[in-house]
C-alpha cells in the first residue's frame, strides 16, 4: 500500500499545500518517514489525512473561478464504522463550498472498499452545491454497486461514459470539460 501515490503530474498547475484557501494550506510532508496507515499498512506520505482511520485524500486541482475541484481519494471509504463521509464533507468539502466550489471530480481509482450508512451528509453536500453537481470517476464496480444499495446515485454521478481511463493523459482543464460534458449531456 505504501507504493500507492497519488497523481502528481499535475502539481506545476496546483498544489493543494501552496494554496491559502485550501483545507491543506501549509502541510509539509516528510518523504522519509511513512507516519499514516490503513489497518496496519503504511501508506505513501502524499495522501492527506482527513480525520478518518481509512480514507485518505489528494486535492489534484481547483478553479475557483469555474468553481471546480478534482480530489483523489485513497482507502477504504467506510461510513459504517468511521463516518468517512462526516470526515470528508466537514474537513475538505466545507471548506471548499465555502469557497465557491460547486463542481466535484472524485477520482476513486484507490478506493479498496466501500461501507455505506445513512446518506444525510451525501445529501447535505448535494444540495450546497445547487447548480452544480459531484461526479465519481473510475470507482471500482463493487463500490458502485454499494452506492446503488445507498441509494448515494440520487447524490453522485458515476459510472458507464464516466469511466475516463486516460485521464492521466489531460490537463486538469482538459478534464474537467471532458466531465462537464458527460454530465450535462446526462442532466439534461
Amino acid at each position: 500500500m505504501h507504493e500507492i501515490e497519488p497523481f502528481y503530474n499535475w502539481e506545476n498547475y496546483y498544489v493543494a499545500a501552496d494554496d491559502d484557501r485550501s483545507p491543506f494550506y501549509g502541510r509539509e510532508y516528510n518523504m522519509q518517514m511513512y507516519t499514516h496507515d490503513i489497518y496496519g499498512y503504511y501508506i505513501h506520505p502524499l495522501w492527506d489525512e482527513i480525520g478518518s482511520e481509512t480514507l485518505y485524500v489528494k486535492i489534484l486541482y481547483i478553479d475557483y473561478q469555474r468553481r471546480f475541484a478534482i480530489i483523489e481519494m485513497f482507502g477504504e471509504w467506510n461510513d459504517t464504522l468511521h463516518n468517512d463521509i462526516m470526515h470528508f464533507k466537514r474537513n475538505v468539502i466545507d471548506y471548499l463550498v465555502e469557497e465557491g466550489i460547486n463542481q466535484y471530480i472524485l477520482i476513486g481509482e484507490n478506493i479498496l472498499n466501500f461501507h455505506g450508512s445513512d446518506d444525510c451528509y451525501y445529501e447535505e453536500w448535494f444540495e450546497e452545491v445547487e447548480d452544480g453537481w459531484i461526479v465519481a470517476v473510475n470507482f471500482r464496480e463493487f463500490v458502485e454497486d454499494e452506492w446503488r444499495k445507498f441509494h448515494l446515485d440520487y447524490y453522485i454521478n458515476f459510472g458507464g461514459t464516466l469511466e475516463i481511463d486516460n485521464w492521466r493523459t489531460l490537463t486538469p482543464n482538459r478534464f474537467y470539460e471532458t466531465v462537464k460534458a458527460l454530465v450535462v449531456r446526462r442532466l439534461e
